[in-house]
């Protein structure tokens, strides 16, 4: 598969944007346009609470192009934030058209539900880690003998209370009514489920398992909607189906490479690590490229012109 690599990263849109910068994220940055909101996805990579150096070509390219193609096919069955994608409908607000086109939403202004909604079809990761201690994950209890990366019974909701500084907290679902309502909380759950169902049909088909995904919700007019992102590799687990193998640590269709270094590198996780090398980004690079691909049938890479790129 042939991917252009020579578009610049963009590390921050600082400079590019002529409106007021309300939040700014590891990765995304959140400019107020009075009545809507802009929300450019930049390039920058974070692991283990740190943001890292240097930016991943491409990658906040490829976060946009999911959230978006993802918004729009699942919008029949869960409204979402999105007004439009179209960096020429910014007008005067985009300073470099080039620098921004394919990595701006503009987005109804929503008020956030502070719950990570967490879907888990297969026990891995941190769900692994609350099994094996209790046998149970985030208070559900699950069957005795399962593997790690075992598919589960049926998927499985875990919510998470989100935390703007540090790891968000996982919690049970009953602490999760407590907080918004037995009724908001409810909701949240089935729509989650129906939404980890749409998404996880459709990746099968392209020979990809969705393992884990997490949503964030907010409101509008009093209307539930999804926000922030959607199935994109910083947010859900994507696994190849060929790779897929019980009780291993499957090397999953996302930064990987990033954190297989960071683990090797000696690094103490207490102080921001030195710069990452260049075969690490550019493979990096090569699997936010092919994930997307594979889903959407783009490659940002090849239909994304300006900003340097060679065709």
């Amino acid at each position: 598969m042939r991917h252009a690599m020579t578009r610049q990263p963009l590390p921050t849109a600082a400079g590019l944007v002529g409106a007021p910068l309300v939040y700014k994220g590891k990765v995304r940055e959140l400019y107020d346009l009075g009545e809507h909101y802009l929300i450019v996805v930049t390039d920058r990579i974070s692991a283990f609470d740190y943001v890292l150096e240097p930016p991943v070509p491409y990658k906040g390219i490829v976060l946009n192009t999911l959230s978006a193609f993802w918004f729009d096919k699942t919008a029949a069955i869960q409204p979402n934030h999105v007004v439009h994608t179209d960096v020429a409908k910014l007008g005067s607000v985009a300073k470099d058209p080039e620098q921004l086109e394919g990595r701006i939403m503009v987005t109804k202004k929503a008020q956030r539900i502070d719950i990570e909604c967490v879907v888990r079809g297969y026990i891995t990761g941190g769900g692994w880690r609350q099994y094996r201690q209790s046998q149970a994950v985030n208070g559900i209890p699950l069957p005795p003998g399962l593997r790690k990366n075992e598919k589960l019974p049926e998927p499985i909701f875990t919510p998470a209370a989100k935390n703007d500084v540090g790891h968000d907290e996982d919690i049970p679902f009953e602490e999760m009514a407590r907080r918004v309502g037995a009724e908001l909380a409810g909701e949240l759950r089935e729509r989650s489920l129906k939404l980890y169902d749409f998404a996880s049909r459709y990746c099968e088909e392209r020979g990809i398992i969705l393992a884990d995904c997490k949503f964030e919700f907010g409101l509008v007019d009093g209307q539930v909607v999804l926000i922030d992102e959607i199935f994109t590799p910083d947010a859900s687990r994507f696994w190849a189906k060929d790779r897929w193998a019980l009780d291993i640590e499957i090397d999953s269709m996302d930064k990987e490479p990033v954190r297989t270094y960071l683990a090797g590198s000696g690094w103490d996780k207490n102080s921001k690590p030195d710069p990452l090398p260049a075969h690490v980004v550019e493979e990096t690079t090569r699997r936010y490229l092919d994930i997307c691909e594979r889903l959407t049938g783009e490659n940002p890479a090849e239909s994304i012109t300006g900003g340097g790129e060679t065709r």
